[in-house]
């Protein structure tokens, strides 16, 4: 009886790791030598354990990061290599609007991977999903780096991501309203206030972003990301204003 219990869990498991195998092969055009890279890639904090008695988790947040740091790094080689005359500012920008989180959210769902990072729905709410599946590439990144090298990742990453990735029209897609729209208000000598409050509920922390123009509400979102909330709320105080950008 044991011993049939553990056959039968080993062949799950081999089942279930050749699948994957293949759905990481579809993604980057290569076979992993190292599957616990992105098996650890591929799983949110909502459904880690402790493996560390300072509380560190068996996450995807460490590979994230060095995901993240590999990514920008290629796509500043980029910009740098395909717009010689460029300023430093407009590359920041560009860099930006690629590795945005709704941006690496969309390339995630683009190249399936968000059909295979596994994640508690019970645990998050919607909101919070939404960003999943962008940190889970960064993450990807990080083990591709780890499982092969820079090299392959940097090929991955212009090979596999950016073939998803419009940069002529990013040029003319306004990302920074807060920033435009303050420059916007010093140039016309207007008084503009930005009002942060935040809301806790059971799951998560909500920022609700208010703009007042000359004391004036002219533009409030919300948002489980600050930054994305100002944004947000400068977009909407843009568009009832009628402030050209």
């Amino acid at each position: 009886m044991i011993r049939e219990i553990f056959i039968g869990s080993y062949l799950s498991n081999f089942s279930k790791h050749k699948l994957l195998y293949r759905k990481i092969k579809s993604i980057t055009g290569y076979t992993p030598v190292r599957l616990s890279c992105y098996v650890q890639a591929l799983r949110h904090h909502s459904v880690s354990t402790t493996i560390h008695s300072n509380g560190s988790r068996d996450s995807n947040e460490r590979l994230e990061y060095l995901g993240d740091s590999v990514l920008n790094a290629v796509i500043a080689e980029l910009l740098f290599n395909r717009f010689p005359y460029k300023s430093e500012g407009f590359l920041t920008e560009m860099r930006s609007k690629i590795v945005s989180r709704e941006s690496l959210n969309e390339l995630a769902m683009k190249i399936g991977l968000n059909n295979i990072v596994e994640f508690d729905r019970r645990a998050i709410g919607f909101n919070t999903k939404n960003s999943i599946f962008g940190n889970a590439l960064e993450a990807f990144i990080g083990a591709v780096f780890l499982d092969r090298d820079f090299h392959v990742a940097k090929n991955f990453i212009k090979n596999k991501l950016l073939l998803h990735v419009d940069i002529d029209k990013l040029q003319n897609t306004e990302t920074n309203f807060k920033g435009r729209l303050i420059e916007w208000a010093q140039k016309n000598s207007r008084a503009l206030e930005f009002e942060c409050e935040e809301i806790t509920n059971q799951r998560q922390k909500i920022y609700k972003i208010r703009i007042l123009l000359e004391r004036v509400m002219t533009g409030e979102a919300e948002h489980i990301s600050k930054k994305k909330a100002e944004q947000l709320a400068s977009q909407k105080a843009c568009e009832s204003m009628g402030v050209t950008l």
